[in-house]
């Protein structure tokens, strides 16, 4: 019995100087997004950005071209029935080059957060076989359209520099160089919104129909395809309200000279996204930890 009892003391001693190259427990604050955790994870992040491009182009004859392909139907059906038909105002700027501008980010925070909100959803399957932190697959998410953007960002700058050749009515000046923190700005607003949507289609599956509808009806009241001056008094409070109004128009504004920018806009964006972020983070990591139970 003694002897018995020795071999359990022994047993528990070596548990006690046992160290585990993993621990895992609850978030200890809402607040807590765990980059070290992420940083730890940083090839699974990649592994995942790599399978999003993969995928989306896999079995595809044009693969990649589509990159390209995608925002010059857009901005070509824009010019004829926006800029040709409609006649809408773009600010003195070439047509292309204005349509461009605005669908070039658009896409990327449309993208951005359309997949991000149905992250739980679309990785159920994944998150209940496997433990990583969860905040890795949303940021591979803002991580892989990086690359598209980045592309589509090209195919503008030729253009722009085609025009800036010509003379024609393309002013840059230094505000261009706000061009990362802008980008980084779509990227945490979309992200925000999209853990707060994510979080909330676990439990209410509608919201996953409104959800492309609803960016579809975002992006008219955006400025991507209407300059801020072309319209009414009335109704320009509305749009200003909109984070990414102020976002697209300082873009257009550094690269052609024309257009709004405000200092008061941009940081009336910034705050809005912070926020819009710290709401989704706290969303976020309190639904993470029983979302198995309702998806």
């Amino acid at each position: 019995m003694a002897v018995n009892g020795l071999l359990m003391i022994d047993t528990i001693q070596e548990s006690q100087q046992e160290k585990w190259d993993q621990v895992i427990r609850p978030h200890s604050s809402l607040f807590d997004l765990g980059l070290k955790e992420v940083w730890a994870y940083r090839d699974l992040l990649v592994m995942f950005v790599k399978r999003d491009f993969v995928a989306t182009y896999k079995q595809t004859i044009l693969g990649p071209i589509w990159f390209f392909i995608q925002p010059l139907l857009t901005t070509i059906t824009y010019i004829v029935i926006f800029g040709n038909i409609a006649k809408i105002s773009t600010d003195g700027i070439p047509m292309t080059l204005f349509y461009m501008a605005g669908i070039t980010l658009w896409n990327y925070f449309a993208d951005c957060l359309n997949k991000t909100a149905t992250v739980f959803k679309d990785n159920a399957n994944i998150f209940g076989k496997v433990y990583f932190p969860r905040l890795v697959m949303p940021l591979s998410i803002v991580a892989s359209n990086l690359v598209r953007f980045g592309i589509q960002f090209l195919l503008f700058l030729g253009f722009w520099a085609y025009y800036l050749i010509k003379g024609n009515a393309v002013h840059p000046n230094l505000y261009i160089l706000l061009t990362p923190y802008l980008v980084l700005l779509m990227a945490l607003l979309a992200l925000g919104a999209g853990m707060i949507i994510t979080a909330l289609t676990t439990k209410y599956r509608d919201l996953v129909f409104l959800l492309t509808f609803g960016t579809q009806l975002l992006m008219y009241a955006t400025p991507v395809i209407y300059p801020m001056s072309a319209l009414p008094h009335k109704y320009a409070w509305l749009i200003r309200a909109n984070p990414m109004s102020s976002l697209i128009e300082t873009f257009r504004y550094g690269f052609t000279g024309s257009g709004e920018f405000s200092w008061m806009a941009l940081g009336y964006s910034s705050l809005f996204t912070l926020v819009l972020l710290a709401i989704g983070t706290v969303i976020f990591n309190r639904v993470e930890k029983s979302f198995m139970d309702t998806v």
